[in-house]
């Protein structure tokens, strides 16, 4: 599939899967007789992971260690999969990936949850104003204007 395809599909821009190509992160698996870029399910499937790491925070250079170590977990270094020890650090170093994950995530959900609250104390807040306008000509009399000596204390004393 063409770029334009595959940025509707991940819900990147062009200007961002070629920064992900210039950066050594995903590079298409061919191209057309006119030069285009041509991509797979397989390179989609990547693009996605890298959208993912995005919002917790992963540098270029992370995410470049992660698709290299899932990329020789799957045999896709052209020497098959890896056993013994290399495949052991390279599980590990996924477990570390993982639990970055997990971690930013949870200070993700911290964050968002003092957003909602900040939210909703400024949606209280309005209401507050909205009601105190609404019931201020009341307080003030039927005309709306005060007497010369001021307000009536017991129109306008907390209730």
């Amino acid at each position: 599939m063409q770029i334009g395809e595959v940025a509707a599909r991940t819900e990147l821009s062009l200007r961002t899967i070629r920064h992900y190509e210039e950066a050594g992160l995903v590079v298409p698996s061919a191209r057309s007789q006119g030069g285009f870029r041509l991509y797979t399910e397989g390179d989609v499937a990547r693009l996605m992971v890298i959208r993912r790491m995005k919002p917790l925070g992963f540098t270029l250079d992370r995410m470049r260690e992660l698709l290299a170590a899932t990329d020789r977990l799957d045999g896709h270094a052209g020497t098959g999969p890896p056993e013994g020890e290399e495949r052991e650090e390279l599980l590990e170093s996924l477990r570390g990936f993982e639990e970055a994950a997990r971690r930013r995530t949870a200070d993700l959900r911290t964050q968002l949850a003092r957003a909602e609250e900040f939210a909703t104390t400024l949606r209280e807040r309005i209401e507050h104003i909205e009601r105190t306008e609404r019931a201020e000509p009341i307080k003030r009399g039927r005309t709306g204007e005060e007497s010369e000596s001021g307000p009536d204390p017991e129109l306008t004393a907390p209730a």
